[in-house]
């Protein structure tokens, strides 16, 4: 409570007076079916004047003269001119319309969706949104009322959230912010908790399912996240933010903008503090979010955007699941977490994450001529950081809890064990296993009018990418070393914390991409074909397996080449209904690891196959003045999929094991509608259905296991013709209902429903394992994995936003499964499936004061 005083305090003290001008101007800004645009821009033409409109719509601004012309502004609609006089200042409604053509200059390359002009499905999330739903949920959850999206929290920890969209995880679905890819250039992969700090400067969030509409060259098999940070405010202040939550949730934060300068220059800072116990047991967690953004408007030509920001953060982790029935006789109930314990009377993270990834960019759009620009971001990013484990030859010492199986570990015991081993080392330590990257890119899109009617844009995607694996002794845990074999350039080394075993290497991934998109842009029919080629490279350095001098230690470039050609078209049959179809091939490279299949540089899959991807879909649009709706129909064939399967050791006391798995083949097919009706301006109701059929269409033979070390220990055959694609529910829906009891107070439900959710199939509970050297068993069919209890959760939020003093402030009271509903949102198959359970009742309170 000190700290919220502090920060009105200071909220109070950054308050400046509000300056007069001779004519005061208001308006509501709002889309083409009447829903506000909180966070437009409204200038007062030829001024460094201006405001953004609040949650609601709505803008007041004082202008310099008593005539003139505001020009207003927002992320993915037409910019629009409206004179003013002092005989009339208050300009009720102003619709803006849709546009694929983006002012903002980091957003130039976004390939950023149009209603009834884009020919995919698509939904768009505004800050308004993400700001009345998200509380304390993870960033992905935002998205859980959307068509094919299937988002959890995984395993509890800050940050851990994943998501699915049409029944394809995060490696096939392309994640941009601002246009630059995000997903990791060796596995494709997404990771939550570098990004936790985007909810706070997001101004809008588009999902695109199926093929999308980006122009580069990205694994969007399932779909495309385009994530759309803010760029500089046009108009001069700030807010502070602090919220409150369940289990020790606190955070707090500032923005501060200068607003549009008169030498053209704007710039936004923002930075959040975030902190608490986690609702999972044994998953605190800290972090911080940073934004910054200078734009600069060089003259009518040119103009220049720095964007930087990042979320360093660390928290515990609950990494393996447990049965039902240990959920059932926990202390903690649902919350019990197997993988955490006490170290001289402090918490010890036995399974933690900690992680910093910055992305900055420097963004230069170019207006060549009235038909013609170039658009350029030129972007780095740094990542350090891993996540947490065990090791050692006797790692069983981790099932010693305090007191029964439910409590916590006796880290403890494991130190007095080690302490009295004296010269012969830990018998068991903590360990970090390390992933830093050094990414740089540079993304340009070209765009011309060739006539009235066709556009032609075209661009290059260069990125070079090197990630570093290692891992490190970070707890000796009582022990005076740790005995390790694994670097044969130092063979049977004493370790000390801090120093590197088990594996050292790095990946070098290389990436040349050209594009190229042909638009038809007429009154009512809009189409495009576009293609692209890539080239990625990929490299192997090891740094244990082979010593300095050897040929070896470096293996060669091994280049793998990728296209894609798509097309489509959509038609407004009138001012209501239009009908779009779109359908794509593409060929993807195959990932690093299914390139290095036996981690090391020697067994090499030169011929690794690309992954070919063919789709299709078929969309119908409804939209009238109060109610809006779509229909899709789509059908994906996925064949050669590459990915890697955690597999539980069937060794006791040793870590989990990998299966790297190759040339598996699946069918993505469905339905999906959603409406929103907006009856009044006090009510909305939104609502979705998404039926999914994915299944597996394919057996796989003689996959390779791997243990910790990276040593094959067995091989496997996988029967999973048929079975149902697990990990994601393949029936979802949703209903939504917005009320304004006043033009500042709202209550939002939302009410969403889940089902056919298959466990993911454990290797274990579909195969029989055979050791290397051993003679190969048959392996048995199954008919199906285990499929979890369908579930349905009630969520709302209550906001209230009033004047504190001179300060617009709101209040957001954000409460989720209301009902306190238990479920399972994870689970993996076997006699005795292991799963996570869903978060129960969860609460958030927030205060966000303007200035």
């Amino acid at each position: 409570m000190r700290n919220f005083k502090n920060l009105l305090f200071v909220a109070l003290l950054l308050v400046s007076a509000t300056v007069l001008g001779q004519t005061k101007i208001t308006g509501v800004i709002v889309d083409e079916t009447n829903q506000p645009l909180p966070g437009a821009s409204v200038l007062e033409k030829g001024t460094t004047n201006g405001v953004s409109t609040d949650f609601d719509g709505n803008f007041t601004l004082n202008t310099k003269s008593d005539a003139g012309t505001l020009v207003i502004s927002f992320i993915g609609y037409k910019t629009k001119e409206v004179p003013f006089t002092s005989a009339k200042t208050q300009l009720g409604n102003i619709k803006l319309a849709e546009d694929a053509v983006l002012d903002e200059i980091v957003l130039t390359a976004t390939s950023f969706a149009i209603d009834r002009k884009t020919p995919v499905a698509v939904s768009t999330i505004k800050a308004a949104d993400i700001e009345r739903k998200l509380g304390s949920q993870e960033f992905p959850e935002v998205l859980k009322s959307t068509p094919g999206v299937y988002a959890t929290k995984s395993g509890g920890g800050f940050g851990d959230g994943r998501i699915n969209l049409r029944g394809f995880n995060s490696v096939n679905v392309a994640v941009m912010i601002n246009g630059v890819p995000v997903n990791d250039m060796e596995n494709g992969a997404v990771y939550w908790s570098n990004w936790a700090g985007l909810s706070d400067v997001t101004s809008a969030m588009q999902v695109q399912r199926g093929l999308g509409a980006s122009k580069v060259a990205v694994p969007s098999i399932g779909g495309t996240i385009n994530i759309l940070s803010k760029t500089s405010d046009v108009e001069k202040g700030g807010s502070i933010i602090a919220s409150t939550g369940n289990d020790g949730y606190q955070k707090s934060g500032f923005t501060l903008s200068t607003g549009l300068m008169d030498n053209g220059l704007a710039a936004t800072v923002s930075f959040a503090k975030i902190e608490g116990e986690g609702y999972i047991d044994g998953t605190e967690f800290k972090g911080y979010n940073y934004f910054v953004n200078l734009s600069k408007e060089l003259n009518e030509n040119h103009k220049l955007s720095l964007t930087s920001f990042g979320a360093p953060q660390r928290h515990g982790q609950r990494q393996n699941r447990s049965t039902i029935e240990t959920y059932r006789n926990a202390e903690s109930g649902n919350k019990f977490n197997p993988d955490w314990g006490y170290k001289n009377g402090q918490v010890t993270h036995i399974e933690d994450n900690f992680y910093h990834k910055s992305q900055t960019s420097l963004n230069h759009y170019w207006t060549i001529s009235d038909k013609t620009s170039l658009s350029t971001a030129a972007y780095v990013s740094f990542g350090s950081g891993g996540g947490g484990g065990t090791a050692g030859d006797n790692t069983s010492l981790f099932n010693v809890r305090l007191g029964g199986d439910d409590q916590p570990v006796d880290l403890d015991n494991i130190v007095e064990i080690n302490q009295a081993n004296g010269a012969n080392g830990s018998e068991a330590i903590l360990r970090a296993s390390y992933n830093d990257h050094e990414w740089y890119g540079v993304l340009s899109t070209f765009k011309t009018e060739l006539s009235d009617r066709f556009n032609l844009v075209a661009g290059l995607d260069w990125r070079t990418y090197t990630g570093k694996h290692y891992r490190k002794v970070t707890d000796l845990l009582g022990g005076q070393y740790f005995l390790d074999d694994s670097n044969i350039n130092n063979s049977n080394a004493a370790l000390q914390v801090g120093d590197k075993f088990s594996y050292n290497n790095d990946g070098n991934v290389g990436w040349l991409g050209f594009f190229g998109q042909l638009e038809y842009d007429a009154d009512s029919f809009n189409a495009f074909v576009s293609t692209s080629f890539q080239n990625t490279s990929y490299q192997r350095v090891d740094y244990f397996q082979y010593t300095p001098d050897s040929d070896l230690r470096t293996s060669d470039k091994y280049n793998f080449q990728g296209y894609s050609i798509k097309g489509g078209a959509n038609y407004n049959l009138d001012d209501q209904n239009n009908v779009f179809v779109n359908v794509g091939y593409f060929e993807r490279p195959a990932d690093f690891d299914a390139v290095f299949t036996n981690f090391n540089n020697v067994d090499i899959n030169e011929n690794a196959e690309n992954q070919k991807i063919f789709s299709v879909e078929l969309g119908y649009g409804l939209r009238s003045e109060k109610f809006a709706a779509n229909v899709n129909l789509y059908r994906t064939k996925w064949s050669d999929r590459t990915f890697t399967e955690t597999v539980p050791s069937f060794v006791a006391g040793q870590d989990d094991f990998t299966a790297n798995i190759l040339g598996v083949d699946a069918i993505h097919q469905g339905v999906e509608f959603d409406f929103n009706y907006r009856p009044s301006d006090k009510l909305s109701i939104t609502g979705m259905l998404s039926l999914g059929d994915w299944k597996w269409d394919n057996d796989i033979l003689d996959t390779a296991i791997f243990d910790g070390d990276q040593n094959q220990v067995a091989t496997v055959d996988l029967l999973i013709k048929d079975l149902k694609v697990a990990d994601a529910a393949q029936t979802t829906a949703a209903l939504g209902l917005l009320y304004k009891f006043w033009d500042k107070t709202s209550i939002t439900v939302d009410y969403n429903y889940f089902a056919n959710l298959y466990a993911d199939f454990n290797v274990l509970g579909s195969a029989n394992f055979t050791e290397t050297g051993d003679v190969k068993e048959e392996s048995e069919r199954i008919d199906n994995t285990w499929k979890a209890p369908n579930y349905s959760t009630f969520d709302a939020s209550l906001r209230h936003g009033f004047k504190l003093g001179n300060f617009d402030t709101t209040v957001t009271v954000r409460v989720n499964n209301i009902f306190d509903t238990e479920y399972i949102a994870d689970a993996t198959d076997g006699d005795d499936p292991l799963v996570y359970f869903g978060f129960g009742r969860t609460y958030n309170l927030g205060l966000k004061i303007n200035f």
